[in-house]
């Protein structure tokens, strides 16, 4: 072992703990771990601006803004609701067909996306017909993993190892190439899921349900403080508007027309302040308006339709790691909030002083026509969709812009499908050119902003950042295990390792169970991209030490670095339904952990076949 190489290994086990103990956002971790193997003389400086001339990250920003228009035109989130329809009120039917819209969907389009989409569906069709939430969120998230194995675009790290491997001046992968592998995967995932499901999943209910909220709607009373109320000249904080026994939740303060923005605790009270109020407790227990009114010396002047609705926090939100009083949460997004689930816990008391995180599911009080700003932000996930309730909304997209996106992902698709088939210097039509996934990528995104399907703001807001920055952070720790030796230096470790148990024309299928089972664990708890792009290079010099195809490897890696089921933290999906489906950390230990042997074992049988070690 050199120095450069006992270097390198520290910067990764600095890195795992890092990731793992959350020290910082992944990002911000990924760029720290570019810059600092630069600045240790790990990777040169010339070197450094190779990684932005990886395509990857091209490709998953242009297919960001393509399913951002997927969404944003309700076109999924149509056929949802037609499925929700005319699902009958079985859990094991409802579950297979949840589960099969989510993988087929995934398959295309951002699994992130699809989940927020499809959540609110699943949450107001459980809600429907009495079905316990968790039985279908938990399919919806493992769905949509299993599903984005099928193709090339279906992940970004099916997209990133694919760059990596043309970084590396190898053949790269087509863009069905995963689909021998990933179809069958979904078929017994969704299998296992749909028989052992009701069973295994536990019956859970959302953060208002397991807080005994029985009526979600709410009305919202616009009050008017009268010239001789005998509220008038004290503090709002001493007053019954602001006893929470009472279960009074102030939604905003008007002053001479004036929005009021000061903190409530500091506020004293002017005749003439208008209020706007809901009454809501646990159980139902609230007051009336009236005698409300009556005893404070107030107005009653109108009401509006309210929702006690669930919000769950994004991890690229504006307000993760502000407290609810900093972000100044009830006058940015007109909203109270009454609980914060995180962890399988809920949280009554001082929320004003808790930091936010991403995955956190915020039980609110809002008005109704309000949910439509609340999507906008893309700070939430909501678990109501503003579709479902009787204010007419205004900002959904005209009905060509469904097909019109629909069409541009199918012409991607089969540009640089059939190119890479038919064209270039061993297809049937020599003059035809291959068009890579990031070319055809960005031509339709560029389509769909000239034809004003997305406007620029719209585009820049559907694409995650925080996924683009990590992967160039993570693809600096890559070439830092290809240059100095230290990826070809594992590699050797583990056949020396492995010699001693193992006879040499064992030694190819042991390496690949024993690799996809590393890159399994090391998914849990660490981001997929990250653990993809340390095991690539490690497995193709693997590969060639052995004297076999590196293919089965570079697939093993791909694929079980999406297939983390066991824990919650292991893939974004699953936090963002963990809150909504009021579960425990040790739902997804009891269904992910045989969901994780079958992927282990069903992929580690198929692999061999299909990619064979001798071609």
């Amino acid at each position: 072992m050199t120095f450069e190489i006992g270097l390198t290994l520290a910067v990764i086990v600095l890195t795992l703990v890092a990731f793992i103990r959350e020290w910082a956002a992944p990002d911000v971790i990924a760029l720290t771990v570019l810059v600092g193997v630069v600045a240790l003389g790990l990777v040169g400086m010339n070197d450094m601006s190779s990684v932005f001339r990886n395509e990857a990250p091209l490709a998953i920003a242009a297919l960001f803004i393509i399913g951002g228009a997927l969404e944003a035109s309700g076109a999924v989130d149509h056929i949802g609701r037609v499925l929700r329809d005319k699902l009958p009120s079985n859990t094991r039917k409802a579950m297979l067909a949840f589960a099969l819209l989510t993988a087929f969907f995934s398959a295309w389009m951002n699994n992130t996306a699809i989940v927020a989409i499809l959540l609110p569906v699943a949450l107001g069709f459980a809600r429907n017909r009495d079905i316990a939430p968790s039985r279908l969120l938990m399919p919806l998230s493992y769905a949509s993993i299993l599903g984005g194995c099928c193709t090339l675009i279906g992940t970004s790290t099916n997209l990133l190892v694919n760059g990596t491997l043309k970084d590396m001046k190898m053949e790269p992968m087509t863009m069905f190439q995963l689909a021998p592998i990933g179809i069958p995967l979904s078929i017994a995932g969704i299998a296992y899921l749909t028989i052992f499901g009701p069973k295994l999943i536990p019956s859970r209910t959302t953060i208002s349900g397991s807080l005994e909220i029985k009526e979600r709607a709410t009305p919202l009373y616009h009050i008017l403080i009268g010239e001789n109320s005998p509220l008038v000249g004290k503090r709002l904080s001493e007053t019954p508007l602001f006893d929470r026994g009472r279960h009074v939740h102030i939604m905003e303060v008007r002053r001479k027309g004036a929005r009021e923005m000061h903190g409530l605790n500091t506020l004293t009270i002017e005749k003439n302040d208008r209020f706007l109020i809901a009454l809501h407790g646990r159980r139902g227990k609230a007051g009336k308006a009236e005698d409300l009114c009556e005893e404070i010396g107030a107005n009653l002047l109108s009401t509006i339709d309210g929702v006690v609705t669930e919000l769950v926090v994004r991890d690229e939100a504006s307000l993760a790691g502000q407290t609810l009083a900093r972000s100044d949460f009830r006058q940015r997004y007109n909203s109270v909030v009454m609980a914060v689930h995180r962890n399988g816990v809920n949280i009554t008391n001082q929320l004003a002083e808790i930091p936010l995180e991403g995955g956190d599911t915020l039980l609110v009080i809002t008005a109704l026509n309000n949910l439509d700003a609340l999507e906008s932000t893309r700070d939430f996930i909501l678990t109501d969709a503003p579709e479902d309730s009787p204010v007419t909304t205004v900002n959904k997209k005209p009905p060509h812009h469904a097909w019109v996106s629909w069409a541009v992902l199918i012409g991607v698709v089969l540009i640089a499908t059939l190119t890479d088939l038919l064209g270039g210097e061993q297809g049937v039509f020599k003059w035809l050119p291959v068009i890579p996934i990031h070319f055809a990528a960005m031509v339709g995104a560029l389509v769909l902003l000239w034809s004003k399907i997305v406007t620029p703001r719209e585009a820049y807001g559907s694409i995650d950042w925080q996924v683009l920055l990590m992967l160039y952070g993570l693809l600096g720790l890559g070439l830092a295990m290809q240059s100095t030796g230290t990826a070809k230096w594992l590699a050797e470790s583990m056949v020396d390792v492995a010699n001693g148990f193992v006879t040499p024309e064992w030694m190819p299928i042991v390496m690949l169970w024993m690799i996809f089972l590393l890159t399994l664990l090391l998914t849990e708890v660490l981001s997929n991209n990250a653990t993809a792009v340390m095991m690539v290079p490690i497995v193709v010099t693997l590969a060639a030490s052995l004297g076999v195809s590196h293919w089965p490897y570079v697939m093993a890696v791909t694929v079980a670095a999406s297939t983390a089921f066991a824990l919650p933290m292991g893939y974004q999906t699953h936090m963002m339904v963990y809150g909504p489906g009021g579960f425990k950390f040790s739902d997804f230990l009891r269904v992910g952990i045989p969901l994780n042997i079958i992927c282990w074992i069903v992929s580690c049988l198929l692999i061999p076949i299909v990619w064979p070690f001798y071609p």
